[in-house]
């Protein structure tokens, strides 16, 4: 049986860490933008305005 002995210095162990947190990340960012658009699918025939944009006011 072969014993390994890994060692990670800290440039590649932050390296490690900042690759593992962008992943997360760009995960999450792509199914908010895949949440916003399933939820546009459904919520076709409302128009969300900010208020004091009405086109009475004009």
């Amino acid at each position: 049986m072969k014993i390994l002995l890994l060692y990670i210095d800290p440039g590649s162990g932050s390296y490690l860490v900042q690759a593992i947190i962008a992943g997360i990340l760009g995960a999450l960012f792509y199914l908010k933008n895949g949440w916003i658009k399933i939820k546009s699918l459904f919520s076709k025939g409302k128009e969300d305005t900010p208020p004091g944009n009405d086109k009475e006011d004009a």
